[in-house]
């Protein structure tokens, strides 16, 4: 069996479930790591509720590529009112519906 390698690791579930569908479309397989974790969200140490993506060591680089493509990591920003970290997708603060008018990389 051919080693794995960690393409991407994070919190979110959904986001990673797209990334794998994308991946998986165009021929990489993909093994979806620590999902079964996020149901201990507050419960576990932070460092164990994260979702990681592993691909095979051959594929990693046209993964990366693919990805990429959809600029797939876009930088999260800090809300400027509560200073929360949001993803980049949110247009308003998920914590107190601030506008996001600045953007930090994290």
């Amino acid at each position: 069996m051919e080693e794995r390698k960690c393409l991407v690791a994070g919190g979110n579930l959904l986001q990673a479930h797209t990334w794998k569908g994308l991946l998986e479309a165009c021929g990489i397989p993909v093994e979806l790591r620590g999902e079964a974790l996020m149901g201990g969200i507050g419960e576990l140490p932070v460092d164990m509720q994260t979702v990681e993506l592993w691909v095979p060591e051959s594929s990693i680089d046209a993964a990366k590529q693919q990805l990429c493509q959809l600029q797939a990591e876009q930088p999260k920003w800090q809300c400027v009112q509560c200073q929360e970290w949001n993803e980049a997708s949110f247009e308003l603060c998920w914590n107190c519906s601030a506008e996001c008018c600045e953007r930090h990389n994290d």
